[in-house]
């Protein structure tokens, strides 16, 4: 998305392994298995979506932000060697995800912000799937100029995410928000 409010649109992308598909509403019925683990929301709070309430946050998602200065970017990752989903990255990107003052690790001369956030499922964890779909992200965010930093909120206690984030190139700041820390890449443009 340019500050002219052309949006930002998911690609297909891929990486040794995995192969990131830009979401659908059809996605759902395969990923309502892949999510339904409760131990998934331990650090994010909340339970497993059913299939109807899957089908519908999709929808929304698929649909866009009501905001035409926001584009939500979402792809199912998917395993390239089975085919087989193992979970999403998503990518929400406006100009009001940080403050645009630098002091406050914010984008720099009115850049764009992307927000980011990764889930993989129970069974496909520890596997470097997460951190190996996160930087595939990354490295497209980094190919947008008007991209001027990812960010992402982690739970203090959630390790695995952390090391998502750094493997991605993020870095903890010093600031909070609803008790998650900041993790931020600023790119030099």
């Amino acid at each position: 998305m340019s500050r002219a409010g052309h949006t930002v649109g998911a690609e297909p992308l891929a990486t040794a392994r995995l192969t990131l598909e830009p979401l659908r509403v059809a996605h759902a019925e395969e990923m309502a298995a892949v999510l339904a683990d409760p131990a998934l929301h331990a650090f994010i709070g909340g339970a497993p979506d059913d299939l109807a309430t899957l089908r519908a946050r999709y929808a929304r998602m698929v649909a866009g932000s009501p905001d035409p200065r926001v584009s939500w970017c979402n792809w199912v990752v998917r395993v390239t060697a089975d085919g087989r989903p193992a979970g999403t990255v998503q990518a929400t990107v406006g100009p009001d995800h940080a403050s645009a003052d630098t002091a406050s690790g914010g984008p720099a001369s009115g850049g764009l912000a992307a927000e980011i956030a990764w889930v993989v499922g129970t069974p496909w964890q520890g596997r470097g799937i997460a951190s190996e779909a996160a930087r595939a992200l990354v490295a497209w965010l980094r190919g947008r100029p008007e991209v001027a930093c990812v960010l992402a909120h982690i739970h203090p206690d959630h390790a695995a995410s952390a090391a998502v984030a750094r493997a991605a190139g993020l870095a903890p700041t010093e600031e909070w928000h609803d008790g998650e820390v900041k993790w931020l890449l600023t790119f030099d443009r």
